[in-house]
């Protein structure tokens, strides 16, 4: 057989772990901010590439948003949701107008 050397045993030392004790404060809890947007209070809803930019109480402001929108950036799906319906209706230019192009 072959005989190993005398290891000497190694006491591993233990830690203490400190834990950090955050006091809540009424000032803190006021300061709190939702990271979501809030529900958008008008009936039309105009949509960029599937993401809400605003809310407007009539479609007529709506559409003429949305076409102002549609001009300047062309390449960009607009659309403008009736939230109370549940309808979408998508904004093209008018033929003729290439946006920022023409």
């Amino acid at each position: 057989m072959i005989s190993l050397p005398n290891l000497k045993e190694k006491q591993v030392v233990q830690r203490q772990i400190k834990k950090l004790v955050r006091h809540r404060s009424d000032k803190a809890a006021d300061e709190i901010v939702p990271q979501h947007k809030q529900a958008e209070s008008g009936r039309y809803l105009i949509q960029v590439d599937k993401q809400t930019k605003a809310s407007y109480d009539t479609a007529e402001a709506a559409q003429s948003a949305a076409l102002e929108i549609k001009k300047g950036y062309p390449i960009v799906k607009v659309s403008i949701f009736d939230s109370v319906k549940s309808t979408s209706l998508l904004i093209e230019l008018p033929s003729g107008a290439d946006g920022i192009f023409s």
